[in-house]
């Protein structure tokens, strides 16, 4: 049975900025109640609601009682992205329920509390560099960035043979604890009276996608400017 007293309302959390799905449930002080985190394999839109209700049936919880939708807008891949904010945002406008955006990089951060610097791919060369309160920076390939400050703590998430094994070690420990990160960063938003408009909410992509204009450019990554 949920720990979610009847009528009180629970959080629901997603991410598909990254290969894996993250679909998560929680009370409305970010405590988490089930969750879900699997390879997406591409098919993100057909993983991503059965994984919704999977995870509402293992908690017992009922889609009416939903009090708020945490997202997380990247960096990350172009599909994975739209299909997690567009299912995100249908959501909160058929259950009329408030959502709020949780930049999965800063999610990914706190889910590692010593981390200094996040790696993630930004196409098959490029990586971004994220550090904790700075924007996301693109790093060509090739360059292998700033050097490491002594006692740096590295993150490396879907970067397999381009990183060091420790990087990727606290990545996949990173990923494992994003449900509950994603949790508690947004329920900290609703929690101060925060909540997003729908219209404004937008993907920060890793990279333009193919055929694409990029859009609004920030700390070298590209806003998208239709959302929908």
């Amino acid at each position: 049975m949920s720990s979610v007293t009847r009528g009180r309302g629970w959080l629901l959390a997603l991410d598909t900025a990254t290969t894996t799905i993250v679909v998560a449930a929680g009370d409305t002080d970010g405590r988490i109640l089930a969750a879900e985190a699997f390879e997406g394999r591409y098919r993100h839109s057909q993983e991503l609601l059965p994984a919704v209700v999977r995870v509402l049936g293992s908690a017992g919880l009922s889609l009416p009682d939903l009090a708020g939708i945490v997202v997380g807008t990247g960096p990350g891949a172009f599909t994975g992205l739209r299909v997690g904010i567009a299912t995100a945002k249908t959501l909160a406008h058929e259950l009329g329920c408030p959502i709020v955006e949780v930049a999965s990089s800063s999610a990914l951060l706190a889910a590692v509390p010593d981390a200094t610097i996040l790696w993630l791919p930004s196409g098959p060369r490029d990586r971004i560099m994220v550090v904790p309160g700075s924007e996301p920076v693109v790093v060509p390939g090739g360059n292998p960035g700033p050097r490491p400050r002594p006692r740096s703590v590295e993150i490396a998430v879907d970067l397999d043979g381009r990183a060091p094994e420790a990087a990727l070690a606290l990545g996949r420990a990173a990923i494992a604890g994003l449900p509950a990160a994603l949790l508690q960063l947004g329920a900290a938003r609703l929690a101060a009276g925060e909540h997003d408009d729908q219209e404004q909410l937008v993907p920060r992509y890793a990279s333009p996608p193919r055929g694409a204009p990029s859009g609004e450019q920030e700390g070298g990554v590209a806003w998208s400017r239709d959302p929908r």
